[in-house]
């Protein structure tokens, strides 16, 4: 069995534990996801299964998009709402104008400091272990790219926003954006405190919230051994050229043989040096990854090959 599961995950699993879920309900062993979510986050985690765990690179170099609620007038040392309170502030008002100015210059390029309750690697040890034993280290800064940041929804009470007022968000942003600390930072600027108090990814590249299955209904539909919801691993690479080749030159590709471009079918556009394709059999089934080179003349070069 190989191909992609578009999961919804619940609040309360780690990325973790839905992946040892589906190997016990799909009875394989060979399964990975594409994307860290938090335990407390909720949405999008796709699931590769078999080969397509091969494909793992790719899912986590797409940008992403989330839906998160921000709570004003209080910080947290997680920077979400499992943390204890480091900030309470109650005394302050805000206009909707000065809360959107705040957003807007958190769009563009931006640099973030990881927080403790994180999977980064410092020192061989990752942050969150550091954490639970009560210690707190240096963290490097990385930069990241949040694209859109837009208000959904505000609730609050009179005119202004004061304590408490809850800001629903939607922030479109490269991998490695932790929207946690997206939340702390604009908290910082507006010069209240504000934590993270709701989280969940509606995009990860190509796959989105609206046709993802709950494990509820996986379960459902493995026990009806209905698998309609495995998807072909070629959905992972939707902006990626592809091309079916012919029967005869499948070998030469098993094998990782260069292939000619006149053995190539359906080709959708004009093929240049440096390219990416993907190869599929007749039938749709995905053979290799390959790039189109010129040695001598024009090539199609397999670097990744997922016939067995």
């Amino acid at each position: 069995m190989d191909g992609i599961i578009n999961v919804l995950k619940p609040p309360g699993m780690s990325s973790h534990q839905v992946v040892t879920y589906l190997r016990r309900l799909l009875k394989i062993r060979r399964i990975g996801h594409g994307g860290t979510l938090d335990p407390g986050a909720s949405g999008v985690l796709p699931i590769l299964v078999g080969s397509a765990t091969r494909l793992s690179g790719f899912l986590l170099d797409y940008d992403k998009t989330y839906v998160t609620e921000l709570t004003l007038g209080i910080a947290t040392s997680s920077q979400d709402a499992s943390g204890q309170t480091t900030l309470l502030n109650t005394d302050f008002t805000l206009t909707p104008r000065e809360l959107a100015d705040v957003l807007a210059t958190f769009q563009g390029p931006l640099w973030q400091t990881p927080p403790m309750a994180s999977a980064v690697r410092v020192g061989g040890k990752r942050l969150y272990e550091l954490e639970r034993q009560g210690k707190t280290v240096a963290r490097p800064r990385r930069q990241v790219h949040v694209h859109s940041i837009n208000i959904m929804a505000i609730w609050h009470e009179g005119e202004t926003l004061g304590f408490g007022t809850r800001v629903l968000l939607r922030i479109s942003c490269s991998k490695g954006t932790y929207i946690r600390t997206l939340c702390h930072d604009i908290g910082e600027k507006l010069g209240v405190g504000a934590h993270m108090s709701f989280l969940s990814r509606v995009k990860s590249g190509p796959f989105h919230s609206e046709q993802a299955y709950t494990l509820e209904e996986l379960t459902a539909l493995v026990e009806q051994e209905n698998f309609e919801f495995l998807l072909p691993m070629q959905q992972a690479l939707p902006n990626w050229v592809q091309v079916k080749v012919h029967p005869l030159v499948e070998e030469r590709i098993k094998n990782g043989n260069y292939i000619l471009p006149e053995h190539l079918l359906d080709v959708p556009s004009t093929l240049t040096v440096g390219e990416d394709v993907v190869l599929l059999s007749l039938d749709g089934q995905l053979l290799a990854l390959a790039e189109i080179k010129k040695t001598d003349r024009l090539i199609c070069q397999p670097f990744r090959v997922f016939m067995k």
